[in-house]
């Protein structure tokens, strides 16, 4: 990935919270079929390695050898920027569209786990830390489900992990901007419907250097 310095992120909690809270990752790998791409759902774990898991049927943990190294993109909220933006335009006009953006690829080797202990720990994961985050005390458990449906379920999934060797991470959000226009553009980006994306903007504001 491309990476000029003011882009690059190097904050760990920044990346630990664009994992979070875009957990849809797609996971990219070299076969004897060529590139293949799947996106999955992934969670960090304490340990720091990626949980998830896939059907059965997906021929991804086939085509994958075990311990193989995969890249996993998770991408945050993204959004055109338009020069119309920025306060100084009409000075200079010095000014083209872009585009702000999170991503985060996580490099490291996946190892895959057909073991129900460790499907029921990857399902069970998941599903707890969205559940929460969605109904609360209300939160859907794998317990709701009848027994034999759920064993059912997971023997249709492979779970696996991924022992992460390196992460590279990237913020282009106008930091290369001064400060009206960088005010500008959050400006922008909220009034076309990217408040997500401008609330990281104006965060960064906030951070102590």
């Amino acid at each position: 990935m491309y990476i000029p310095p003011h882009f690059q992120e190097i904050d760990q909690a920044e990346i630990a919270s664009i994992i979070e809270h875009s957990p849809l990752a797609c996971i990219v790998a070299q076969t004897s079929e060529g590139l293949i791409a799947n996106h999955v759902p992934l969670l960090a774990a304490p340990d720091g390695t990626l949980i998830g898991h896939v059907a059965l049927a997906n021929d991804m943990h086939r085509l994958i050898l075990n311990g193989q190294e995969v890249m996993a993109i998770f991408r945050s909220d993204d959004a055109y920027v338009s020069p119309n933006f920025y306060p100084t335009k009409p000075e200079h006009h010095r000014h083209v569209p872009t585009w702000n953006y999170q991503v985060v690829h996580v490099h490291g080797g996946i190892h895959f786990q057909h073991d129900t202990h460790a499907k029921r720990a990857a399902v069970g994961l998941l599903t707890r830390i969205h559940e929460r985050r969605i109904n609360g005390k209300a939160a859907w458990r794998m317990a709701d489900a009848p027994a034999d449906y759920m064993e059912q379920m997971l023997g249709g999934i492979v779970a696996f992990k991924i022992d992460v060797s390196r992460t590279l991470a990237k913020s282009k959000l106008s930091q290369n901007r001064e400060e009206r226009d960088y005010l500008g553009a959050i400006s922008g980006l909220r009034s076309t419907g990217h408040g997500a994306l401008a609330d990281r903007m104006e965060y960064r504001l906030s951070k102590p250097e």
